[in-house]
């Protein structure tokens, strides 16, 4: 048996599937692709998560552009974040040029350009649906986790999602969550300390500064209503799963907005998806592009948060693909999580780069048609070494793969496209839409001016003050008589402010929390 039909037999053997697959490309052996010789990726596992590396320039975008059209084409739905607005073109059929289609034939799959349902979408100032959350929605132990406050400040922050439970004032933005820090140590002080001791203002202080950090990089536009659906992302148009495109290209210099997303993004669909079990096909891929953006900075707690959901995500019937430069971005804890494996070529410039290859060499299972360092720096833009799992959990034979030109196209969107596009979405009309409901803030302004007008008069001195009395409405009256079931109002200035905040502390009430 010659050297090609052996590599054909090892591939075929390995990748021996009972359900549906996706098909990738075709081998390599010594420089030349194989006919017919399929690296193949069945839908079984590609819940299992999976990395997409390479060295600028070496096609790992359009790689992720297959693999999502391939998922489309199934009926598997998909999230993609877009950090350098690459992915548009999936909305438009590519160009039948006669190298994709000697490349199509070579690979033995046949070429039918076509665009793909596409949503654009943005959690900044970019075209489409805006995605947004709530602080309430965030909790107390992720949000502390995103502001990297120590553990005397989530003590702090633990106190004023419960203090804002309590007394039903929503959390909806950031305006609202300063607020309330605001009167915690100041008009509300006594009555948060005779209900949950005494709170720093110290600590209070360095959360304002938190957030206002986080301000600074753009989270003041994805804090608030409307909040997304994620039920929203498992659409699909004419038996073709729906691609979402979250356009993030103004957001690159600000990675704290991209992270605190991304992890609120995974929570949400953890926490909403019912466990699917041991189904045919995910239910859902999302894309990280850029991933190193995510981990470079997240702090310890943050990581071990990725790290659990990465974990248990799967059972969701969801996977998670993360597209970077070097497998090395990516924390150990969270790569040993991967089982789809496509690695672009990578650069050997310096000795630390070549450490880093013999590094991610050892990432893949040996072949006995490949040393794998020395093809990490030999292959050419659109060519991978991919290793996947098959049905049964087992890395299937690690292929040199010349990857399948994307059926959609390969460049952006034109500004007229992408309006066409945004202007045909049910979901723009559905998000896109300024809500400031009662929350917070707007709750403890009414209160707190409601309270100064009673200690105004409350001061009025003699006959004016008897004038006043009788002609005191009952809502006065009633707001009064509150403030003095327990004791008299004996002193004016501030022993009346802060008895009249005591009093009407239990009294706030506003629409229930989503």
């Amino acid at each position: 048996m010659s050297n090609i039909d052996q590599f054909k037999k090892h591939l075929e053997d390995g990748q021996v599937f009972k359900k549906d697959y996706i098909v990738l490309g075709a081998g390599i052996l010594d420089g030349q692709p194989v006919g017919q010789a399929q690296v193949k990726v069945p839908l079984k596992t590609m819940n299992r998560h999976g990395l997409i590396a390479g060295a600028t320039g070496t096609g790992k975008t359009k790689t992720l552009q297959v693999i999502a059209e391939q998922l489309s084409l199934k009926g598997v739905p998909s999230v993609l974040m877009d950090l350098k607005g690459d992915l548009s073109g999936l909305a438009k059929p590519g160009d039948a040029s006669d190298f994709i289609l000697k490349r199509s034939a070579t690979i033995g799959v046949d070429y039918e350009p076509q665009g793909l349902p596409v949503e654009l979408m943005s959690i900044s100032n970019e075209k489409g649906v805006r995605l947004k959350a709530t602080v309430s929605e965030f909790g107390p132990v992720l949000l502390s986790q995103i502001l990297e406050l120590n553990d005397t400040q989530q003590g702090v922050v633990a106190v004023v999602f419960r203090y804002c439970d309590t007394h039903h004032l929503p959390l909806l933005d950031l305006k609202d969550f300063k607020r309330v820090l605001q009167f915690i140590t100041n008009e509300g002080k006594d009555a948060i300390e005779k209900e949950f001791g005494q709170v720093s203002s110290a600590s209070v202080n360095t959360i304002m500064r938190k957030i206002i950090e986080l301000e600074q990089q753009g989270a003041e536009r994805f804090f608030g209503e409307l909040s997304f659906d994620v039920d929203d992302f498992l659409r699909t148009k004419d038996g073709k799963g729906v691609i979402s495109v979250i356009r993030l290209t103004d957001i690159q210099s600000r990675p704290k907005l991209f992270s605190t997303f991304m992890l609120s993004l995974l929570s949400e669909i953890y926490e909403t998806f019912p466990e699917q079990g041991d189904a045919d096909q995910p239910k859902l891929c999302l894309f990280i592009d850029e991933a190193h953006l995510v981990f470079d900075n997240a702090s310890k707690d943050l990581l071990e948060k990725i790290e659990a959901i990465i974990k248990l995500i799967r059972s969701k019937g969801v996977g998670v693909f993360f597209c970077t430069q070097t497998p090395t971005d990516v924390p150990d804890s969270v790569l040993g999580q991967l089982g789809l494996k496509v690695q672009h070529a990578l650069r050997a410039f310096t000795a630390k780069d070549r450490k880093a290859i013999t590094k991610t060499a050892e990432n893949y299972p040996d072949s006995p048609f490949y040393e794998t360092s020395e093809v990490l720096t030999a292959m050419g833009i659109g060519e991978a070494l991919v290793t996947a799992l098959n049905e049964k959990g087992i890395p299937t034979p690690l292929a040199h793969t010349l990857v399948r030109a994307p059926i959609t196209r390969m460049d952006i969107l034109e500004d007229a496209e992408i309006d066409q596009l945004v202007k045909n979405s049910d979901l723009v009309y559905k998000y896109n839409k300024d809500i400031d409901h009662d929350s917070a803030f707007e709750i403890l302004e009414r209160k707190m001016k409601a309270v100064q007008e009673a200690q105004e008069k409350a001061e009025l001195p003699g006959p004016s003050s008897s004038r006043r009395s009788s002609t005191r409405t009952k809502e006065e009256e009633s707001l009064l008589e509150e403030l003095s079931k327990n004791t008299m109002v004996r002193q004016l200035g501030r022993t009346l402010f802060r008895e009249l905040a005591r009093g009407i502390l239990g009294s706030f009430s506003s629409k229930k929390r989503r």
